[in-house]
């Protein structure tokens, strides 16, 4: 199996997350797409944020795709952080190919995650374009110190059999939404 890892708090889940799994999906040659809802994320306040029954029940809702499935290993695996959740999964699913999927927002803060160098040698990344300011995450400090691991976006079919460190910018997405942007549309219309 060749299953793509969105990992997040989708809080709200929606549409650009879907379109940014379809285009991996596509693009990689993938079997599945799994979303991991985590209970909270590290580098934010989670004080306000939707019980993670309901940001999954309503990502599964928002998935609404044969090829994408929802689940939440970080309470099962009782994990907080990426690479730990990560470590189990390969662990537990030996003989699966497994790539991280990020919106290009999340590669210029990846530096900031625990670990995240260790994130890029344990699995292939593919980093799919966010609509914005295209240039800033590959400005950042991650994206420097894994330059020369980059590959291709004409080989993005054979990133899976890549050893890691391998990763990908994938261009092609061009909805604007997001999950903070939809929570402050909410905030404003209340």
């Amino acid at each position: 199996m060749r299953i793509g890892l969105l990992g997040g708090s989708f809080n709200p889940a929606h549409e650009a997350h879907r379109a940014l799994s379809l285009l991996a999906w596509k693009r990689l040659g993938l079997d599945r797409v799994w979303w991991l809802v985590s209970p909270g994320n590290p580098l934010k306040e989670n004080s306000a944020m939707p019980p993670v029954e309901e940001r999954i029940a309503q990502a599964r809702e928002a998935a609404s795709s044969p090829y994408i499935d929802v689940a939440a290993p970080e309470i099962a695996y009782r994990t907080r952080y990426t690479f730990d959740t990560l470590l189990r999964l390969t662990a537990e699913h030996r003989g699966t190919r497994f790539v991280w999927l990020m919106g290009a927002d999340n590669l210029a803060q990846f530096h900031r995650w625990k670990r995240w160098q260790e994130i890029a040698k344990l699995m292939p990344i593919a980093v799919i374009e966010r609509p914005g300011d295209e240039d800033a995450p590959l400005s950042s400090k991650a994206a420097h110190a894994l330059a020369r691991y980059r590959v291709d976006e004409s080989d993005a079919a054979l990133l899976m059999s890549m050893r890691p460190p391998a990763w990908i910018y994938l261009h092609g997405l061009k909805s604007p939404l997001s999950s903070t942007s939809l929570r402050l549309k909410k905030r404003r219309q209340a």
